[in-house]
Parts: structure tokens; C-alpha cells; sequence
């Protein structure tokens, strides 16, 4: 993150085909303290964008017209450094979404998330979290065949986990980044490192997203509507 005024500020790119999202996206980031909309794009212009500001974060519309979202992804996913991407969608269910996570993408929204949540959202994507609307996955989970209800080679590999990658697990699935997760549970930053890594192995996933989405599937978590993911016990 580059500074303002001595403050670190996250830059952020927002892609989408139509105008009156971009410019609302914007103007709530821009009002937001600590974070700066340094461009918006359309599909076809989108990687050249960000090739060219390096953004922090990128809010990555899922469907578009002339490029969709997946091409888009894949594009960015090349960069030396990528930023942190979040898909954009106006639908509970896409079927393009569980392709995105697992292209590399840190989590997805609604475009009618609340204006009051989409800065917090936006800080811990900055932040290296998973950022997933609860009601959208798990409406997401149940649309694919097989993702609803817990999965026997799931369950397997979440048996492989010890108690506290259990646990760092479970806030994995809440959103909350490395640093987060240390203060949730009193351990430092390192460990939770080395436990999110053993967990990503153990797991046999590349992503915190990914293994968000094994942990629901193996049935470790449960979800109220409107909350975040809880574990389910030991």
C-alpha cells in the first residue's frame, strides 16, 4: 500500500460494464478513510488498468459484455504481483463463481452489499482475508451438485487437521486475515502463518478460499443467514 500523507492508503481498481456501479463503488471507497478508487474500467480496458496502477485490490464484475470476468482474473493472476481480487455479482447463485475462487480469486460480493460494509470488506481483502457474502455461498454451495451437504473426502482431510487448525480454520472462513486471526486466538502472526500453511497442505488446496469452501462442504461450519462462519466443535 502506498502512503498519503505518511498514512498507507489502499488502491484500489473497480472493473465493471456498467457506469452507475463504478461510480458509486467509487464514491463510497473515495469517503472512506484509508482508501483511494485510483481507477475504474470496463472489461476490455481492465488489464491494461491494472497493469498500469498496480492496484491493492481489484472489484472484478463477474459478467461482462465484451470480456467476462474469468478472462479478466486469469489476466491478473499473471502479474508478477497480483492484487487481492473480489468478483462482483448481482446474483445469489453464479455459476461462474466457484471457477473464480478457485482461479484465484479472495472471495465475491453482491453489488447490493451494504454501502457502510464495502470499506470493511474492501480492508480485509487488503488485508489477505476471505471475503465471501454468507447468504451468496451458501446459496452457492447448495446450487452445485454435491456441495450442500458434508463430503466424505472432505471430512477426511479436515480430520487431518489438528485441534487449533481447526480453529484458525474456522476464522479463515470468517474473512479474517493472519494478523486478525492472532488476535482472535492470542497467538502471533507467524504461528498463525505456519498453521494457515500446514492447514493448505493438509487440505490439498493453493487458497484460503479454497479452503473456506472445503471447510463448509466437510460441514466444520455452520452459517446464519446474515453471520459469519462458526465451527461447529471439535
Amino acid at each position: 500500500m502506498r502512503a498519503r500523507g505518511g498514512t498507507p492508503v489502499i488502491r484500489v481498481v473497480v472493473v465493471d460494464d456498467e457506469a452507475l456501479v463504478r461510480s458509486g463503488f467509487q464514491m463510497i471507497l473515495n469517503a472512506s478513510e484509508g482508501i483511494e478508487v485510483v481507477a475504474t474500467a470496463e472489461g476490455a480496458a481492465a488489464a491494461d488498468v491494472i497493469r498500469r496502477d498496480l492496484p491493492d485490490v481489484v472489484l472484478l464484475d463477474i459478467r461482462m459484455p465484451d470480456v467476462d470476468g474469468l478472462t479478466v482474473l486469469r489476466q491478473i493472476q499473471e502479474l508478477p504481483e497480483p492484487p487481492y481480487v473480489a468478483m462482483l455479482t448481482t446474483f445469489d447463485t453464479d455459476e461462474y463463481i466457484l471457477t473464480a475462487l478457485r482461479s484465484g480469486a479472495s472471495g465475491f460480493l453482491l453489488k447490493d452489499t451494504e454501502p457502510e460494509q464495502l470499506a470493511q470488506l474492501v480492508r480485509t481483502l487488503a488485508a489477505g482475508g476471505v471475503v465471501m457474502s454468507p447468504k451468496a455461498s451458501r446459496a452457492l454451495l447448495r446450487g452445485h451438485p454435491g456441495a450442500g451437504a458434508p463430503q466424505d473426502a472432505d471430512a477426511a482431510r479436515v480430520r487431518l487437521l489438528s485441534d487449533r487448525e481447526r480453529d484458525v480454520l474456522c476464522l479463515i472462513a470468517e474473512g479474517l486475515s493472519n494478523a486478525d486471526i492472532g488476535t482472535r486466538i492470542h497467538l502471533s502472526q507467524g504461528t498463525v502463518k505456519d498453521h494457515v500453511s500446514s492447514i493448505l497442505t493438509k487440505l490439498r488446496v493453493t487458497s484460503r478460499v479454497q479452503a473456506a469452501l472445503l471447510a463448509e462442504r466437510a460441514g466444520l461450519l455452520t452459517r446464519t443467514d446474515d453471520g459469519p462462519a462458526r465451527g461447529n466443535g471439535r
